[in-house]
């Protein structure tokens, strides 16, 4: 018999969130039939490229092994959570041997990882650029523009190939660019057994997994009223309880920091939302407009009422391309009139590049403190006392790039008094790694399923 009720929890909103967070979690509340650990972005997805390129065994969240040896002790207790992750970012084989490895070094021999694979299409954008699907979104340009500098291309993929792993019995399942929703559409579909034109059900799961997605932030981290609130240094995991019908009540572990309150929720649902009448994801297309929220207890908050019509017939594509060099430097002010002998250095500095014969395609001169970090927000003080330098430069040229990096520390005794704070050496030439959203046919991506055994 169904349950009425599937319990699933996020422990991670991005890669470098906080690798305990997961065992902290299950040990707060061990009934949790699921744990999501969300750790891609696009920019993640571009540094997993770059690590991939100089190791093919790498290109995956590292850490995410041991977050799951953090677990041992709840499994080897009778825990029964099971992990879905898209922590094989870039290559998820490889990030699923490496669970394997540990699985079988703490004595959970037999676990069965399930491995997602096929989002990768970086070789069919290559084979047809001039393919109006794979204009840029934003800007409508040709992907010949930058198709000699394309470092990767990957599709969102939905939750399907997720929940036939876990139909087969994976009790963790790895996989690389999935939606960040579909980590939570996919336990639902397992658990309730829905058919995928159950729409406002497939809809409300993925409202849930787009209100757990971001971790704590949905339990007040980016609140408005952040300061008032529980201030715990644990600051609570969300959970959300799933019913048949796709509604769900969001809510946290007991006695952990921060809120789950009908004023997160909505600040949580609004994030990064474009039309909230179309809501696409790989699974279903949501309207949040008849969305109804309400605080049935303290930090529980039920959400019903997402609508829901067919997945469209596109899927997104998050593609990273080499598009030039940067670099960055910050140095401190102060003393009388410190924004204006801040603002003066840097003008120094720009200038002193281009007597070199660099006119710096990009540079942003910013005097932190001065009212330059939001431009007109807030009216400077009228004697500033001390404030930070932050002048960062790009340009597809490394050479012109080095040059400003070479200006810095001539500061020290060409710039004003009350200049300190100068000891990182000299600034670092980074590549610039940009982002590239595009879309593709769906019939074109064929995910793969694959099941190891430790």
């Amino acid at each position: 018999m169904i349950s009425s009720c599937l319990r699933i929890a996020n422990a991670q909103g991005f890669w470098g969130d906080r690798p305990k967070a997961a065992a902290r979690l299950l040990a707060a509340d061990p009934a949790i039939d699921f744990v999501t650990l969300d750790y891609l972005a696009e920019l993640t997805m571009s540094i997993m490229a770059a690590q991939r390129s100089k190791d093919a065994t790498l290109g995956y969240a590292t850490d995410f092994p041991e977050v799951l040896r953090s677990l041992v002790p709840y499994w080897k207790a009778g825990g029964r959570a099971r992990v879905i992750a898209n922590a094989g970012g870039m290559n998820p084989g490889s990030c699923a041997e490496s669970c394997i490895r540990t699985l079988q070094r703490e004595g959970l021999a037999g676990t069965r990882v399930g491995v997602v694979t096929g989002d990768d299409v970086t070789s069919l954008l290559r084979a047809d650029a001039s393919h109006i699907l794979f204009r840029n979104m934003e800007t409508g340009e040709p992907l010949t523009m930058v198709l000699d500098r394309l470092i990767s291309a990957n599709a969102y993929l939905g939750a399907a190939e997720a929940v036939a792993l876990l139909d087969t019995g994976a009790e963790i399942v790895v996989t690389g660019r999935i939606s960040d929703p579909s980590l939570t559409v996919a336990p639902c579909v397992h658990h309730f057994g829905w058919h995928w034109d159950n729409y406002e059900a497939i809809a409300g799961a993925t409202v849930a997994g787009h209100l757990i997605e971001c971790g704590s932030q949905v339990t007040g981290g980016i609140s408005t009223d952040w300061l008032s609130l529980p201030k715990q240094p644990d600051l609570g995991f969300p959970i959300a309880e799933m019913e048949e019908d796709g509604s769900c009540i969001i809510t946290k572990p007991e006695g952990t920091g921060g809120a789950v309150s009908a004023c997160t929720i909505k600040e949580q649902l609004l994030y990064e939302i474009g039309d909230p009448a179309r809501y696409l994801s790989p699974d279903v297309s949501v309207s949040l407009l008849g969305i109804s929220i309400s605080e049935v207890s303290p930090n529980r908050v039920r959400v019903i009422g997402a609508g829901g019509v067919a997945r469209p017939p596109t899927l997104k594509v998050s593609a990273a391309y080499h598009a030039g060099w940067k670099s960055e430097a910050m140095v401190a002010v102060f003393g009388h009139q410190a924004g204006q002998k801040a603002r003066a250095a840097g003008e120094l500095v720009l200038q002193r590049v281009a007597d070199e014969g660099f006119l710096l395609q990009h540079s942003l001169l910013e005097c932190i403190g001065n009212g330059d970090v939001v431009p007109g927000l807030f009216p400077p003080p009228a004697d500033l006392r001390e404030c930070i330098l932050r002048i960062a430069v790009a340009d597809i040229r490394r050479e012109a790039v080095e040059c400003f990096t070479k200006e810095i520390a001539p500061l020290v005794t060409s710039g004003p008094q009350g200049l300190t704070g100068y000891s990182g050496g000299r600034p670092k030439v980074r590549p610039v790694i940009a982002y590239w959203p595009c879309l593709i046919e769906r019939a074109m991506v064929q995910p793969r399923t694959e099941i190891l055994v430790a």
